[in-house]
């Protein structure tokens, strides 16, 4: 690539502002109802699809064309069955797998060489069985778990739904790199993220607060009251130590704080909301017992228990909350029930909505409506995403966003490719440009913001995929590309129809040209190849941004 086009896509994809909207009062109405703009059918259709969706395709143009943005997006928020995509993801069976059932076909390696009786020191039996299994290890939920979600993001007709997952899956984080993550996180965005995208804030943070997945990746799972210790550990130390039973000191094991903590900082409250180290103290005593079922051979394995002698019994109080004594399990659920549905939850989650939807720094007029109708409506998320919408604020914001690489590796493949089998080259691809799917480390989960993606680096990888893309040497997809003429400037014009859904802006188009075109000895303007136009635009400023 030359270097003058890189260093011009790189100055020119930073985050712009969008312009102060105009407040227009919403109508009162059960249906979706949009503000005016100034902006062309065509320009308010691709937005929408750049946010709602994971970017335009030409069939998804054509059907909110005909039916309107309020229909698409009514429909969007209230999604029927998608009977094609679901026959499609039966190529992943690990999909429908319980935590059990996946521990039980997929063991650790080293379980499975102790089954099979080979030694430790064993190379060459090590490496013949774990060749003979290669497709029942445990890399093969996360496969085939980043393969679906590639898939849904790609082909689904239920673009907001997947668009949902993607943000509160990321708010919720855990990361497969994790221990035993790795056969709970399929169960994970299936079992307590996907069915509460539209529903109660509330049951969607209670879901999370129970799976094993996250009990496991935030330790909560080994948190007990301060003195506890098992059955099996009292045994063991008393057989070391020279002491009647009833003169036994106490070993006290403590709290684990790590979950009280994200659940406060990250997932309600907001690391701005005043409240105190003591507070995540009290807060991880309420969780105290929340933990996984144990025993790999048990049907059970991997599902939530409250573990009651290992649960703080005594009084709590915790950022104003109060809970008496004796309370259990309803120690934990009355905290969710309260960090649910307080004020600063509401201004946090609005603030993150806003953030994703909108624009990296949304303004605080904007947060406090949307704050507001969480409150209002008890945390309804199907309500909240849609004032988000109908905010004249979204509709001022086209292109105040930078794409994260999955959300340009869906849009490209959505504009110009099909795909006939998500190979790993295309997870590979996410992995080269900072975004591996389900192993991001920190529980913050992957950045919201535009910085966090611009760089030299991360250009030239998605210029470098573009190009790729649209040359054909990418198996498993085929690229359509309209049909052009002779004419270089038309034909950049054409080809930036289909993939940025308008024209490009004059210093793309001259830049392009200046790329693509060179001059015949008798002077005429000789064009190169429509694919190398198409995946240029794939990595031009219009491109990346949303």
């Amino acid at each position: 690539m030359r270097p003058f086009l890189a260093g011009f896509l790189l100055l020119n994809c930073a985050s712009t502002p969008a312009p102060k909207p105009t407040v227009v009062a919403k109508p009162t109405s059960t249906s979706v109802v949009l503000p005016p703009s100034e902006a062309s059918p065509r320009e308010r259709v691709t937005h929408l699809l750049n946010r709602a969706a994971f970017g335009p395709s030409p069939a998804e143009v054509t059907a909110v064309e005909q039916m309107g943005l309020e229909t698409w997006l009514a429909e969007q928020l209230t999604p029927g069955a998608d009977a094609e995509l679901e026959a499609r993801l039966t190529a992943f069976p690990t999909l429908q797998l319980s935590v059990a059932q996946a521990f039980e076909k997929y063991p650790p390696p080293a379980k499975r060489l102790k089954d099979a009786g080979i030694a430790p020191d064993d190379a060459e039996g090590k490496k013949a069985l774990l060749r003979d299994v290669k497709d029942e290890l445990p890399r093969q939920l996360i496969l085939e778990l980043s393969q679906a979600r590639l898939m849904r993001a790609i082909e689904s007709k239920r673009q907001l739904e997947e668009v949902l997952v993607d943000f509160w899956f990321n708010h919720f984080n855990v990361s497969s790199e994790k221990s035993r993550v790795r056969w709970m996180v399929t169960s994970y965005e299936r079992d307590a993220i996907r069915p509460h995208v539209f529903g109660k804030f509330r049951d969607l943070l209670g879901a999370t607060a129970k799976h094993p997945a996250m009990l496991w990746y935030l330790d909560n799972w080994n948190s007990v009251r301060d003195g506890f210790e098992t059955q099996a550990e009292r045994r063991k130390r008393l057989a070391q130590m020279d002491y009647e039973e009833d003169e036994t000191p106490k070993m006290p094991r403590g709290l684990n704080e790590n979950y009280a903590r994200e659940l406060m900082e990250l997932h309600t409250l907001g690391v701005e909301a005043g409240y105190t180290q003591n507070d995540v103290r009290e807060a991880a005593r309420a969780l105290t017992g929340w933990s996984v079922v144990a025993g790999q051979n048990n049907p059970q394995f991997g599902t939530f228990i409250l573990r009651k002698p290992a649960h703080d019994q005594g009084s709590k109080e915790i950022f104003g909350l109060k809970l008496a004594a004796g309370g259990g399990q309803s120690d934990g659920e009355a905290l969710l029930d309260y960090l649910a549905r307080h004020p600063a939850t509401a201004h946090h989650l609005a603030f993150k909505l806003c953030q994703r939807f909108v624009s990296d720094a949304p303004s605080n007029e904007l947060v406090e409506r949307i704050a507001k109708r969480f409150l209002e409506t008890d945390g309804d998320l199907r309500e909240v995403t849609q004032a988000i919408f109908e905010s004249p604020e979204f509709w001022a914001s086209a292109g105040a966003k930078t794409k994260t690489p999955l959300e340009f590796l869906a849009s490209s493949l959505r504009a110009v490719g099909t795909v006939h089998e998500v190979k790993p080259i295309l997870l590979r691809t996410l992995d080269v440009m900072g975004q591996p799917l389900y192993r991001c480390t920190p529980p913050t989960g992957f950045a919201e913001n535009s910085s966090a993606w611009v760089s030299a680096g991360a250009l030239v990888a998605r210029i470098n995929f573009g190009l790729a893309l649209t040359s054909g040497r990418i198996p498993g997809l085929s690229v359509s590309l309209p049909t052009t003429d002779s004419d270089p400037q038309a034909t950049v014009d054409t080809i930036a129809a289909r993939v940025l859904g308008r024209a490009p802006t004059s210093k793309t188009r001259e830049t392009l040209l200046n790329a693509l075109v060179a001059k015949e000895q008798d002077g005429e303007m000789r064009y190169v190849e429509p694919a190398k136009v198409a995946g240029l635009l794939l990595g031009s400023p219009e491109f990346q941004h949303q």
